[in-house]
This record gives structure tokens, C-alpha cells and sequence, in this order.
């Protein structure tokens, strides 16, 4: 398999990190969306991270289905995501609580990082940092239990490290305590190390 994406896309990164997890090998295609666009919608019509590229020659788009995709080709015991009841809907409100704040704070980071400023909005970003802190709030108020990783936790730590970085100001340290055990300890597992990402230039959008 191929996973096309930088590792600063949180959404290529939960997927790198999955497939690490699950013991699952892949090659790794660094293009970029910003610097690649024309050879990435080759890949992808919608000229987004990441895709997945299978053996069949299959191209699998968008991080949600390709998670889908590799709890599918794993013993049910070992799926990052509960099948159904109960456990599932509590980790898809997880991840979309997290996806949803990645949203709305990158939001802010677009308008105001790449927007030149006089079509800015400061009514629409004032909103999107309301949204995107509440979404943070929520998140802040679950438990995170230790064990065992799972694609929620996961999800979540790769969303809080993306903002760490790219935007520290929404994120200061001891703001969200839980928050930041969660991603602390999962930055020791080998899967987040071997993903982790530097040289942060410009946001990324799934």
C-alpha cells in the first residue's frame, strides 16, 4: 500500500499512525497539496490528503473511509473502532468533536495567515474561535482512559499536536490538562514518533 500525504495533515497522520498500529506496511508518498496540486489530482480528483493506494491499484480518499477500511481487514478484537452499540457512537462524538474543532481553529489560521486582510471577516473568525474552543472544552471534559489505544484517542492527539504547532495561542500549556496528558503520552508510543512532523510552513486541509 501507498499513503499519499504529508504527516502534518492530522487526517494523513491518524491514518499513518493507524496503520502502524494495526502492524500494516506502507510506502510512504510525501507530495504536497500546495507544492504537488496538479500531480495530486491525478491521485485524488479532489486534490486532497490523504489517499490510500492498495496493492489492487484501488485508491481509497478522505481518512474516515480508510479507517473504515483497515478496521474492515482486521480481526474485530483488533479494530481501532468499536463495530457498533453504544462504544461506537461515544468514539464517533469523540472524533467528530475533534475533526470539527481542526475544522473551525484551522479555519481561523487560514483567514488569517492567507487571506489578505482586507477580505477578512473578523465577525466569521470571532465565530469559528468560538466553535473551535468549545469543541476543545468538550473534549477536555471527557476521561481518557490509558489503555487501550484506540481510534478516538488517537484522532484527538493527532488533532491537539497539529494546534500545538500551528497555532500554540489556542492551545496554551495547562489550558486543557487532559488534553495534553493524552498527547503526551501517546507522543511516547513509536507510532507518533515515527510520524511526528517539523517544519510546519503552511496549514493543511483534508
Amino acid at each position: 500500500m501507498i499513503l499519499v500525504g504529508q504527516y502534518d495533515s492530522p487526517y494523513t497522520r491518524r491514518v499513518a499512525i493507524s496503520l502502524r498500529v494495526l502492524g500494516m506496511a506502507y510506502e510512504h508518498d510525501t507530495r504536497s497539496v500546495f507544492g504537488d496540486f496538479d500531480s495530486m489530482r491525478k491521485t485524488n480528483p479532489l486534490g486532497r490528503i490523504p489517499s490510500l493506494i492498495l496493492d489492487s491499484g484501488e485508491v481509497l480518499i478522505e481518512s474516515g473511509a480508510i479507517l473504515d477500511y483497515l478496521d474492515e481487514m482486521v480481526a474485530p478484537q483488533r479494530a481501532l473502532m468499536p463495530r457498533s452499540g453504544d462504544a461506537r457512537r461515544a468514539a464517533l462524538q469523540r472524533m467528530a468533536l475533534a475533526t470539527g474543532t481542526l475544522e473551525k481553529l484551522g479555519a481561523v489560521n487560514y483567514e488569517t495567515m492567507i487571506r489578505p486582510s482586507r477580505y477578512r471577516w473578523p465577525e466569521w473568525i470571532e465565530r469559528c474561535k468560538i466553535q473551535g474552543f468549545g469543541g476543545l472544552t468538550a473534549l477536555e471534559a471527557l476521561d481518557w482512559p490509558a489503555a487501550p489505544i484506540d481510534q478516538a484517542q488517537i484522532t484527538t492527539a493527532c488533532v491537539f499536536d497539529y494546534l500545538k504547532v500551528t497555532a500554540p495561542q489556542f492551545v496554551p500549556e495547562g489550558r486543557y490538562p487532559r488534553l495534553d496528558a493524552l498527547t503526551n503520552r501517546l507522543r511516547q508510543r513509536p507510532e507518533f514518533r515515527a510520524t511526528s512532523f517539523s517544519d510546519y510552513a503552511v496549514p493543511r486541509a483534508e
